[in-house]
């Protein structure tokens, strides 16, 4: 009798959709199954190849299917819909999932542990309440701004705006006033989990590695080591930076190439702080004047943006090797 050696599940909160072939491609398991049953059923099965889309939960029901034996790999959702035949049903999502996690051109995402996916949290929660502080920040402007009471551009001048409250009429005081106490609030919850990421670096050997890279501060290097500690699954370093998005976009037809913007497809988290950390290095370059290096040569020719964006490719590449290297950045020796 033919064993399963195939297996797709189209995860969701309480129903998973199973489909499981043979070797031979021959169907074999069909049916839906509840969340309490998804791990009993795989502990009675031999050894096999799994599929899921890499969505929310996916990392932790590959956890516990690895602890089971069995050979989990995770896929782009993108890359898995062309192999959807016709319609959205979760049966037509889970056969697509088993015949894309065949595919040998198929690019898979690395399974995370707890301690990666802990640290994740940490940092989308940290950017939330970045987020919601400038919420609070454009409120607060805009409803005093009603009342003639305004300050200077920058997060660092709203709470001088606190000293003139009292030039607001009695009934919009206390609204305000509790947004500047929400604020304090928030500041207070971003600097905690601040030093949550801190520590993360501290015990973190890849992080510590990487933040020798200009421009890669201790956010980056966290969110990096946790997201991508092995960089295995990409062939060179200009496909990390593809992954990141920080590759131009390529259209051809008809044997005419054009090559457009930057596709920022990927972690869009990851691509903003490489190009914060780029601008910063731009407007150090800026106050020290130029120099005879790449970066000064291309400000000289491009905006900077423009600049910003290449320099940020630039240090993708070069993260590409750390990691691949298991080494630190060893700035290039400049003649006397």
């Amino acid at each position: 009798m033919s064993e399963l050696a195939t297996v797709g599940i189209d995860l969701a909160k309480s129903v998973f959709q199973i489909h499981g072939v043979d070797e031979n491609g021959r169907v074999l398991v069909r049916r839906q199954l509840r969340r309490g049953q998804l791990l009993a059923f795989f502990e009675k099965l031999p050894r096999c190849l799994i599929g899921m889309e890499a969505c929310g939960g996916a990392h932790d029901w590959a956890r516990k299917l690895q602890e089971l034996g069995h050979d989990v790999r995770l896929m782009p959702p993108s890359y898995v819909k062309p192999y959807v035949k016709r319609g959205k049903t979760d049966a037509a999502d889970a056969a697509a999932i088993c015949e894309a996690v065949t595919r040998p051109s198929m690019r898979f995402v690395a399974v995370k542990s707890e301690a990666c996916s802990s640290v994740l949290v940490v940092h989308r929660t940290r950017d939330l309440l970045v987020r919601q502080r400038t919420q609070i920040c454009n409120a607060i402007r805009a409803h005093m701004t009603e009342f003639g009471v305004i300050a200077a551009k920058g997060a660092q001048n709203v709470d001088r705006l606190r000293t003139q409250l009292h030039q607001m009429p009695e009934a919009a005081r206390l609204p305000v006033s509790l947004l500047f106490e929400q604020l304090v609030d928030t500041d207070t919850r971003i600097e905690r989990l601040t030093r949550e990421i801190e520590a993360a670096h501290a015990q973190s050997e890849t992080s510590q590695r990487l933040v020798t890279i200009p421009g890669v501060g201790k956010l980056s290097a966290t969110i990096i080591a946790a997201t991508t500690p092995d960089v295995g699954n990409f062939d060179c370093a200009r496909d990390y930076a593809a992954w990141l998005g920080l590759t131009p976009k390529p259209h051809s037809t008809g044997g005419k190439q054009r090559i457009g913007r930057i596709s920022k497809m990927g972690n869009r988290y990851i691509r903003r702080l490489l190009y914060l950390g780029a601008m910063s290095q731009i407007m150090v370059r800026h106050r020290c004047g130029p120099r005879q290096d790449w970066l000064s040569d291309m400000l000289a020719r491009k905006k900077t943006k423009v600049a910003a964006i290449a320099l940020a490719h630039r240090m993708a590449r070069t993260i590409f090797a750390v990691l691949r290297d298991g080494s630190r950045y060893q700035p290039l020796a400049t003649a006397a």
